[in-house]
């Protein structure tokens, strides 16, 4: 397994993250940005590939969560379009998994989501089978406010009971997990379990930790806000020993890359966030 972090694409990142002893990033290719799609299968593959190639860095997985299910059309449609291309560009430069969302429409349950679900995706499966790439969901929920009032996701596949009705309506093995402990803790799921019952659908992992602040859940209650935090890994009350062996006995070998959410290690702390990341994974990764 090779230890890397989540970041937008530029040279300045691939240095900082060659110098510093990181083995593999995941790009960030949202519409608009660096690594946008248009504009890479437009002419910019070729460029970004010669850039890559002058550093000893892995790119694990490219990045784009829109919400594939969007009640609206319209904007589904944009989003669904977009996907299709980034599949592409993961195609050539030679990426072999590209994380995103499931999608949801956010005022219907999981069960009610899952025949546009089965629609949507079984498109992107085919494309992406024909394409060398494997698609990975993250088990974030994105509730708006910020995981408070209104409950309203737009990310489905945050559980394993979603997880069962996601592979059951799309089974293929170009459809599987990316992911992500920090979520399962504060939801109360556990999170070393989920990789034994889900270990052949793990296909990208985020290291992201998590901590529950319980004096504040105490007067807020599980509904409030600001009871739980993110984490850089070994900050939080994630057992990055007991994940890291789990994935292990599962025969997990790709890319641990952090996703840098600490509010108490950003701005001018980033860096040094990922750097007490990467020291802390490394106890148990050689």
């Amino acid at each position: 397994m090779k230890i890397g972090f989540l970041a937008d694409y530029s040279e300045e990142i691939l240095g900082f993250a060659c110098e510093a002893g990181f083995k593999s990033l995941q790009l960030r290719a949202r519409p608009d940005e660096r690594l946008d799609a248009y504009k890479m299968l437009a002419g910019g593959i070729e460029e970004v590939k010669s850039t890559i190639s002058k550093y000893d860095i892995e790119i694990s997985s490219l990045l784009s969560a829109p919400n594939h299910l969007d009640p609206d059309s319209t904007q589904r449609k944009k989003n669904n379009n977009y996907f299709m291309k980034l599949i592409d560009v993961c195609s050539l430069l030679n990426v072999k998994v590209v994380g995103t969302f499931a999608g949801r429409d956010p005022e219907k349950s999981i069960e009610d989501n899952i025949p546009l679900f089965k629609e949507v995706f079984t498109v992107y499966v085919e494309h992406a089978k024909e394409k060398g790439v494997k698609i990975a969901i993250e088990n974030c929920p994105m509730m708006r406010g910020h995981y408070g009032f209104p409950f309203r996701g737009v990310n489905m596949g945050y559980t394993p009971k979603a997880w069962d009705l996601i592979f059951n309506a799309v089974d293929s093995p170009y459809l599987g997990l990316e992911f992500d402990p920090s979520h399962l803790y504060w939801l109360q799921i556990d999170y070393v379990q989920a990789i034994y019952g889900y270990g052949e659908k793990v296909y990208h992992v985020h290291a992201k930790d998590a901590e529950i602040l319980h004096n504040k859940l105490a007067k807020e209650g599980v509904y409030g806000k600001g009871w739980w935090r993110y984490r850089i890994p070994g900050m939080g009350s994630i057992n990055w020993q007991r994940v890291i062996t789990a994935l292990l006995d599962v025969g997990y070998q790709g890319s641990i890359d952090i996703e840098h959410e600490d509010p108490v290690l950003e701005g001018k702390r980033h860096k040094e966030g990922l750097l007490i990341g990467l020291k802390h994974l490394s106890r148990f990764i050689l």
